[in-house]
């Protein structure tokens, strides 16, 4: 079965596209919306904290998925009416004060010596669209 989700994508349709994701514990976490209502108030919630503000696109679960994959991301599913158990679920419903800046976060990868090629990036997120 095929299951539309929705992410955030930052400059949607640029050279420069990046999905949303949050770091925990090492770990960069991709996050995946059921709901569309859903990820609009996460990105509100971005806003507010003076983040670039993304925008909301609809794509196939398995090719975010596989995106993650393929970067060593994990990506985590936000299902409709998600209530936080612990303090870990509630970044998956209201975003941390702090996370990589946008505008560097190439830099922030190449530092954690894990040398993605950037074209191969640009590739997988404009198959992707």
């Amino acid at each position: 079965m095929l299951m539309n989700i929705f992410v955030l994508l930052y400059n949607s349709g640029t050279d420069k596209e990046g999905i949303h994701s949050i770091e925990l514990k090492g770990r960069t976490i991709v996050l995946m919306f059921e709901n569309k209502d859903d990820a609009t108030r996460y990105c509100g919630l971005l806003e507010a904290q003076d983040f670039p503000s993304p925008t909301v696109e609809e794509i196939n679960i398995e090719e975010i998925k596989n995106f993650c994959l393929k970067l060593g991301y994990e990506c985590k599913l936000v299902e409709k009416n998600f209530v936080p158990k612990t303090a870990e679920d509630r970044l998956l419903i209201s975003p941390p004060q702090k996370n990589l800046e946008v505008e560097n976060w190439e830099e922030s990868k190449n530092s954690n010596k894990e040398n993605f090629d950037i074209n191969t990036i640009k590739e997988n997120l404009e198959k992707l669209l």
